[in-house]
């Protein structure tokens, strides 16, 4: 795994159980890469015959100029989580997307048709809302950066034909939002450990009935989870997106078939001792 921070990342744990239940001869190491290194990072992977890596924030659109080829996954979307090294050639793909739908789908049923505010239009959000259009999902993309989710939804639209949505995250244009909407989703760095009393949507601007999804998950429990559950509204933690995006890119290095069960109990258990610290 690179990128920066990578300290709190879960990832180690869960593959590095999912390799031993195999008995395959890989070991998964978390790298912290500043933004300035990550050419010589790139550079390196090859140099050392490294079969593959996962990549998060900040890097997950700025790699892309770096590798050799773009699976189809990581071409739509414009953002890499995933990395194979295919006999020298590094070829980037997109698990996330595919991970948050099946984990969301898995907890709240089929996503056609419901209304989906989308929080963020960096590199994951970019691969969500690409698999909720997809899915036939009515979405609406707040983002800070006007620019950044008109580029995002106009993306969408060539590519799919969906209508995407757009609003500001000032609290008055999100709680006109959240009046039409089904199911939140946050997919920026806003409660992530260490700031983990920050939420960009508080109780007072959610009802009854929303299903509430924050893709953080350090802490599992979010300041915008707890504010959800003062709302009576549903929540659904990080911690699905995260195993299901890693079983994916665990059979993209692999070949095989992931073990989703253990790579589950072994995040569970990390996260159970991070608490207990």
């Amino acid at each position: 795994l690179i990128g920066d921070p990578v300290e709190r990342s879960l990832s180690p744990v869960m593959h590095n159980a999912a390799f031993e239940a195999l008995g395959l001869d890989y070991a998964y190491l978390a790298l912290r890469v500043p933004q300035a290194s990550l050419e010589g990072a790139i550079a390196s992977a090859c140099v050392i015959n490294m079969a593959g890596m996962n990549v998060t924030h900040p890097h997950k659109i700025d790699i892309l100029s770096l590798l050799d080829d773009l699976d189809e996954s990581a071409e739509l979307v414009g953002a890499v989580n995933t990395v194979k090294n295919d006999r020298g050639r590094l070829i980037g793909y997109n698990t996330d997307g595919a991970g948050a739908v099946r984990a969301l789908e898995s907890e709240v049923g089929k996503l056609a048709g419901r209304k989906v505010l989308l929080l963020g239009a960096g590199g994951a959000a970019r691969a969500i809302a690409f698999s909720l259009a997809e899915k036939g999902a009515e979405l609406t993309i707040a983002n800070r950066t006007a620019s950044r989710a008109k580029e995002l939804a106009t993306a969408i639209k060539r590519n799919s034909g969906v209508d995407v949505g757009r609003t500001g995250i000032g609290r008055g244009e999100l709680a006109r939002a959240m009046e039409r909407t089904d199911i939140l989703i946050n997919a920026t760095t806003v409660g992530m450990y260490p700031d983990v009393n920050r939420a960009l949507v508080t109780a007072d601007m959610m009802h009854r009935g929303l299903i509430v999804n924050d893709i953080v998950y350090e802490p599992l429990q979010t300041r915008l989870l707890r504010e959800a559950k003062k709302a009576g509204a549903r929540t659904v933690t990080g911690l699905g997106m995260l195993i299901h995006q890693g079983a994916l890119s665990f059979e993209i290095w692999t070949g095989r078939r992931a073990p989703i069960k253990v790579m589950a109990a072994a995040a569970k258990r990390e996260l159970r001792r991070w608490e207990r610290a």
